[in-house]
């Protein structure tokens, strides 16, 4: 089995999510691997990791979730690997739970949550985001 982290949806993902947009409630199974140090795209100086940079993001999302009626339903560090094999494990593991697909395209096109998520392009290297229904 091949797999890549990436940070962003490539197009045929975005245009599949965008059908059905009242399909819900969803679940996303975000297994996240961080930077060792934020890289911000503006170029910005900073001392952070990127676990200090993704706690930045995860705070202030927070905010940008209740606004949709989302929630996050766990998040924590990965430890160890039980089952099977892959040659570097993920850092993080999160789940986020939306009242439908419409909920998580309308808080990421919002351009204060696109603002809070400057934190979260800089701390990660890439992740895996699973829907579940």
């Amino acid at each position: 089995m091949k797999f890549e982290n990436k940070v962003f949806p490539n197009d045929e993902q975005l245009k599949g999510f965008a059908n059905n947009l009242e399909k819900g409630p969803i679940k996303f199974l975000n297994l996240i691997k961080l930077k060792k140090y934020a890289e911000y795209n503006d170029g910005r100086e900073t001392k952070l990791t990127g676990l200090e940079a993704y706690k930045l993001y995860g705070g202030e999302t927070q905010e940008h979730l209740k606004k949709v009626g989302a929630k996050v339903v766990f998040i924590g560090p990965v430890s160890r690997l039980n089952i099977g094999e892959v040659d570097e494990l993920w850092d993080l593991v999160a789940i986020a739970e939306y009242p439908d697909r419409g909920a998580f395209l309308k808080m990421i096109n919002d351009p204060a949550y696109q603002k809070t998520s400057e934190h979260r392009e800089a701390a990660i290297e890439g992740q895996l985001n699973i829907e579940i229904l």
